[in-house]
């Protein structure tokens, strides 16, 4: 789908990375997630925030992602390709194209300040690396260390061809200051989760939503009451689900991986610092699971 569509999906769910025991990348439990999202909000993002990509090699990220793509086909997937350095960034982009993928995120460089100079030359090289897929760019200033505001990315999307972005973060709430200062039809996603409604009617596209990789249904029903008009006490009641989820899960992929389990697909342990639940809270997540999914 091309980016002259203003909303290619309104929920995409950057998955978990499943690990085995030893700590390999579990690919027949990531099948069984893949499928799970294929089938639900239909809109995968591999190898990002949520599936732990700092902990990822080079080739597990190129595996993750063929095995995406073999499920859910290139339409219905972002690679995420972002790296400390444009040419680790470049490199992954060229083995996201060459697997088939046709989206591909990138986060800024991280962990050092950068110079608009250098992210117009990190950008500009994920760009080219990109070839005919569509670029959007990550913003995630609280973990990049990096903070892009409305009008530096203004500049540096007339310089590097994005055709999106997905704001993470503070930026999450700042859809209409972004939307305001890019051209028409540019795609603008959050990452805020509970922000969906909020989210269109600032007009962007929707969000990118982790906590959707466990519990996708509130949010799939609370855009389609928001596409269909539904009054604002039926949105109010819909929202409370939503926020529900987003309360005990949103932000940890350790709390994720918990309801996943407790649902009964496979997550797999954690490579990373994931925030695994306590007993208290991994009870707490056991009934909401019991109450959403059944």
């Amino acid at each position: 789908m091309s980016a002259s569509v203003p909303v290619q999906s309104t929920v995409i769910t950057p998955l978990v990375t499943p690990f085995t025991a030893a700590g390999e990348v579990d690919l027949v439990a990531a099948r069984a997630l893949f499928r799970f999202t294929a089938d639900t909000t239909g809109q995968l993002m591999i190898a990002g925030t949520t599936g732990e990509f700092p902990a990822l090699d080079r080739a597990e990220r190129r595996r993750l992602l063929e095995l995406a793509l073999e499920i859910a086909g290139p339409e219905a997937v972002m690679a995420h390709t972002g790296a400390p350095d444009a040419h680790t960034a470049a490199a992954l982009t060229r083995d996201a194209v060459a697997a088939g993928a046709t989206r591909i995120a990138a986060l800024t460089p991280y962990y050092f300040a950068a110079t608009e100079g250098e992210l117009r030359d990190y950008f500009r090289r994920v760009r080219e690396a990109a070839g005919e897929a569509e670029l959007y760019a990550y913003l995630f200033p609280e973990r990049s260390g990096i903070a892009v505001g409305p009008e530096l990315f203004a500049r540096l999307t007339a310089d590097c061809g994005f055709a999106g972005v997905k704001l993470s973060g503070s930026p999450s709430v700042e859809v209409a200051a972004y939307r305001a200062a890019l051209p028409a039809g540019f795609i603008v996603y959050s990452g805020s989760d509970a922000l969906l409604t909020t989210v269109l009617d600032a007009g962007g596209a929707g969000v990118v939503s982790g906590c959707s990789g466990a519990l996708p249904e509130p949010f799939l029903e609370l855009a389609a009451a928001h596409r269909a008009g539904a009054d604002a006490d039926e949105l109010a009641c819909l929202q409370k689900r939503v926020d529900r989820v987003v309360a005990l899960l949103g932000p940890s992929a350790g709390r994720i991986k918990h309801a996943l389990i407790a649902r009964g697909l496979p997550a797999g342990t954690a490579r990373m610092t994931v925030g695994h639940p306590d007993e208290r809270t991994a009870a707490e997540i056991e009934k909401l699971v019991a109450d959403i999914a059944g």
